[in-house]
């Protein structure tokens, strides 16, 4: 069976520390250590007294009750928290999908889950998200890619790369159809919170039995470097998912596991903090975009710190993408890598004084790449 690569991660992974300006992140400027201490009123001196042992392999009690209040009528037997959401996605598709297995997924998409369920030997149903539409699906390309004996279906909802957020209406015609097959429901909700309006989207947590929610600090909390995430599912999914999370990482750190109940505790503050560098970044961009003409198109994001953007040129992403990085030192996001060919993810969550000076030098790239 031929490996499906991971070309987002590995682009990013490759070249991120390595530039002068990286456009391609999808969160907003991470917090200190220092910073988030502060914003939640916690004490340098408890996070040096944390001794540094194994820790509960499923997150400890405090973890996963602040993480539990999140999800209404959940528990803390319902949560396992995971190394960040890309293990919680991992360890969710290695316990559900066999070969042979179909899954449906909703795409545009950050790919992780839509090549891992084809590395387990799946075979896949794209539920496209339709730009003409404002980013929402067609009903029935929903019924049509649900079809019955469909084993999984996967929506990242707030949406990566788009920023849109699902209508009520677009939820549950995805809810619906997935039960009426008898799928399980793989709900993405990383960039939940990080929405401008500061109207947080609805999580599909109590949509049916069979809904496994996946969630992290990377996104809307602006922690990616604490490599904390978690799972919410049933108590009898959750014992399925520990006898995978046991071949992994076995546990999270004492250390990142007291950081993260800081965070999550302090969630209120946090978000405040994403949603200001959000709704201040984004005018810039969009200021910057608009300088160009008719060169590029795009919807407003209405969540998360990216904009998904189309130019009109004949030349491919991945070229374009390739000599920025090369030619000028920024690193932004080919649209191959969420299978939109002729499109760009800009990130605009960095400190504003960088972003300033980032689009500064895009702007003569872009002039250099498509104009000159």
């Amino acid at each position: 069976m031929t490996f499906i690569p991971f070309d987002l991660e590995r682009w990013q992974s490759t070249w991120e520390k390595r530039v002068r300006f990286n456009l391609s992140e999808s969160g907003v400027h991470p917090l200190s250590i220092a910073e988030l201490v502060n914003l939640s009123g916690g004490s340098t001196t408890e996070l040096m007294a944390v001794p540094m042992g194994y820790n509960y392999s499923d997150g400890s009690t405090e973890l996963r009750s602040a993480i539990a209040d999140l999800y209404a009528g959940a528990s803390p037997d319902d949560v396992t928290v995971t190394i960040g959401s890309s293990e919680a996605n991992f360890i969710t598709c290695w316990t559900l999908v066999q070969p042979g297995d179909h899954v449906a997924v909703v795409t545009p998409t950050y790919m992780q889950t839509h090549g891992l369920v084809r590395n387990f030997g799946a075979t896949v149903s794209e539920i496209p998200l339709r730009p003409q539409l404002g980013w929402e699906p067609d009903p029935n390309q929903v019924e049509r890619a649900i079809s019955p004996g469909t084993k999984l279906v996967v929506v990242t909802n707030p949406n990566n790369p788009t920023g849109h957020v699902l209508s009520d209406t677009a939820r549950e015609a995805i809810v619906t159809r997935t039960r009426d097959v008898g799928a399980w429901l793989l709900a993405d909700e990383v960039y939940q919170g990080a929405e401008l309006d500061g109207r947080e989207s609805r999580s599909h947590w109590g949509a049916g039995d069979r809904v496994i929610i996946v969630n992290g600090l990377s996104k809307a909390y602006g922690l990616p470097g604490l490599r904390i995430g978690w799972i919410v599912s049933s108590p009898e999914f959750k014992q399925r998912v520990l006898q995978r999370h046991d071949y992994t990482v076995i546990g999270p750190s004492p250390g990142t596991d007291h950081l993260a109940t800081l965070a999550v505790r302090a969630r209120t503050r946090i978000l405040d903090r994403t949603r200001s560098i959000l709704n201040e970044n984004l005018p810039l961009l969009e200021e910057w975009l608009a300088g160009f003409g008719d060169l590029f198109d795009w919807h407003t994001p209405e969540c998360g710190a990216i904009c998904l953007v189309r130019y009109r040129s004949p030349l491919g992403a991945l070229e374009v993408v390739e000599r920025i990085r090369a030619e000028h030192d920024i690193l932004v996001v080919p649209g191959d890598h969420f299978g939109l060919p002729h499109h760009l993810r800009l990130g605009y969550g960095n400190e504003q004084s960088e972003l300033r000076a980032a689009l500064g030098e895009l702007r003569r790239a872009v002039t250099r790449v498509f104009m000159d």
